[in-house]
């Protein structure tokens, strides 16, 4: 495939006398259609119509494709280490650039999309966009499936191999690695989102709508950084993110909510957009889990046999004292009356 993405392009070039892969850059000018399984149609700049797609052709930035049927799956090459393949019913777009623009963009509809991309790919080159995410940089090969909902949409995340991080609107996911896997729900006004961890260990940083002051002690400069809650999913670990627009007023108000895998929560945050000066952080005091609770019964159980145990001998010694001095007693009076 290869050595026939480079004869097409070699091809390409010649017939419309413009460099179609520059030596510097990573992707080609226009992407290119690659192999076709079943139906598989695009819908080009300023058109409404869908038209079948054709093997082996490159098609202009800007342009929207899908796959008909189950049994349906299309390629598409970026360049030559570069391939999105779409199967299933799968819709997506590949945003316009400008000529020259190195960047590419594709936006996912619905379906399943797997990326893969060089592991060294340079930062900042490639990003794949979905309703209430945004995945920047995956370098190496990931996997997207979104499901429409009642409600919105339901994308899962995958890392196959290499990296890829991923943000959206109150949260940021540095770095996922290989097998680390996330389901994000979104609704459609944009007002939920909900992160559920199904594989692997990542770090993620949530708002709080708070700012803390920083002096710098070399030149008495005082700063401020905003203040954010970093939480480490793992499998059944989950986000909770709620926002509403009140009907006074533009200022969202967000709550953000942690659960740990035991589905207990852990964190409640609530803050005002734009009203860090005033926003207090965490509302609500962790209340005990019941595994906690569990534990603490199995302490205090432990405890008091542990009391019962102690007072035995002693309850025994004073039995036996109190015996003795009733003898004694006894015995002074048998004395007295001799």
């Amino acid at each position: 495939m290869k050595s026939l993405f480079r004869m097409m392009t070699a091809v390409a070039a010649a017939s419309v006398g413009l460099a179609v892969f520059a030596a510097d850059a990573v992707f080609t000018a226009l992407p290119m259609c690659g192999k076709i399984n079943g139906v598989a149609q695009i819908r080009m700049p300023g058109s409404e119509k869908w038209e079948q797609l054709r093997e082996n052709k490159f098609y202009p930035l800007g342009s929207s494709y899908r796959t008909v049927g189950a049994d349906s799956s299309l390629e598409v090459y970026f360049g030559e280490k570069s391939v999105v393949t779409a199967s299933g019913d799968s819709l997506f777009n590949i945003e316009k650039r400008e000529i020259g623009e190195k960047t590419r963009s594709l936006t996912l509809q619905s379906g399943t999309i797997d990326l893969n991309l060089p592991r060294n790919l340079p930062e900042g080159l490639f990003t794949l966009t979905a309703r209430g995410f945004t995945v920047k940089n995956p370098a190496g090969e990931s996997r997207y499936v979104c499901t429409k909902t009642g409600d919105g949409d339901m994308t899962l995340a995958r890392c196959v191999t290499g990296t890829m991080a991923l943000s959206g609107m109150h949260f940021n996911i540095p770095a996922m690695r290989a097998a680390d896997e996330l389901k994000i729900r979104t609704s459609h006004d944009l007002l939920y989102t909900g992160l559920n961890c199904t594989s692997g260990d990542f770090p993620i940083i949530l708002e709080q709508g708070m700012v803390a002051e920083i002096k710098n002690f070399d030149t008495g400069e005082v700063g401020s950084v905003a203040k954010t809650l970093e939480w480490k999913m793992s499998p059944n670990c989950a986000v909770r993110i709620h926002r509403s627009v009140p009907s006074v007023g533009e200022r969202m108000s967000v709550a953000v909510m942690t659960f740990d895998a035991a589905g207990e929560l852990s964190n409640f945050r609530s803050f005002s957009e734009g009203r860090r000066e005033v926003n207090s952080g965490e509302l609500v005091v962790k209340q005990t889990s019941s595994k906690e609770a569990d534990l603490d019964k199995k302490a205090a159980e432990v405890t008091e046999v542990a009391a019962d145990v102690e007072e035995g001998p002693a309850n025994e010694d004073s039995e036996k004292k109190s015996d003795e001095d009733s003898k004694e007693e006894s015995d002074g009076d048998s004395g007295s009356e001799e």
